[in-house]
């Protein structure tokens, strides 16, 4: 608890020093070019929604693209912050803007296409997420395909999302997202045996969480195995007493 909260400290410490030195106490920074002072800015809107305190960070990143609006990165964290502030509107100009200056940086396809997805535009997402994924030069075309994954089925194609997630794990086999939606959607098709399998190889080469622990029980209680299902609750219980997945345990809710 002490780290954290010295962590947090120093956060608090390093923002509020940048941030005065950003308002004239800095020499250096005056005579910066409109580049670096965004660059600067940015940052500090980073480190500001950190913290949650979201209206500096908006007038960080403001700033940073008047400074420098041709910067796709620039644009790219205006979006993350206006999604973050739920203004889906200037967060879709901001990823769009990253895009189009960035398109040949795979990460900057990838955060747009998982925003199309996130915003119900899972056609345009997928696209998007392949062509990251597609990219010779991306050195972790894995996320971008379980990020493919997960658009196609919060859109109801589970095919699809099988196929992505699976050809995820031939490039990671551990990859702990991929097995966890794996083993979802064989749950929700109604094959509990297959989940409960998933399960047990995502817990042999990777950490407990809440999710995967949460789907152990509910695949045991539905083959019936009691013992199991109750080993699965009270892990869930014991390990993660502050989750959503044991809070909804202690009200008898089993979804």
């Amino acid at each position: 608890m002490k780290t954290t909260m010295c962590r947090v400290g120093i956060t608090v410490v390093l923002a509020c020093a940048a941030a005065c030195a950003h308002n004239n106490n800095n020499n250096n920074f005056k005579r910066a070019t409109p580049q670096q002072r965004a660059l600067t800015d940015t940052q500090l809107s980073i480190e500001y929604m950190k913290l949650n305190r979201m209206a500096e960070s908006r007038e960080f990143i403001e700033r940073a693209v008047q400074e420098d609006p041709s910067n796709a990165n620039v644009q790219l964290t205006s979006g993350v912050i206006y999604e973050r502030l739920r203004e889906n509107t200037l967060a879709e100009r901001g990823f769009s803007k990253a895009y189009s200056i960035g398109r040949k940086d795979p990460n900057i396809v990838n955060a747009y296409g998982t925003f199309l997805c996130r915003t119900g535009k899972a056609k345009d997402g997928e696209k998007l997420l392949i062509e990251a994924a597609n990219d010779p030069v991306y050195p972790t075309p894995e996320i971008a395909l379980v990020n493919a994954g997960q658009c196609v089925r919060g859109a109801g194609n589970l095919v699809d999302a099988e196929r992505y997630l699976n050809r995820a794990l031939a490039i990671r086999p551990n990859l702990p997202e991929a097995l966890l939606q794996l083993g979802n959607i064989a749950f929700d098709r109604g094959d509990a045996a297959e989940a409960a399998s998933t399960v047990q190889r995502y817990l042999a080469v990777n950490p407990p969480t809440p999710e995967i622990l949460w789907l152990g029980f509910r695949a045991q209680r539905k083959l019936g195995d009691k013992v199991a299902a109750a080993g699965f609750a009270r892990r869930v219980q014991t390990e993660f007493p502050n989750s959503e997945q044991a809070q909804m345990m202690r009200s008898g809710v089993d979804r």
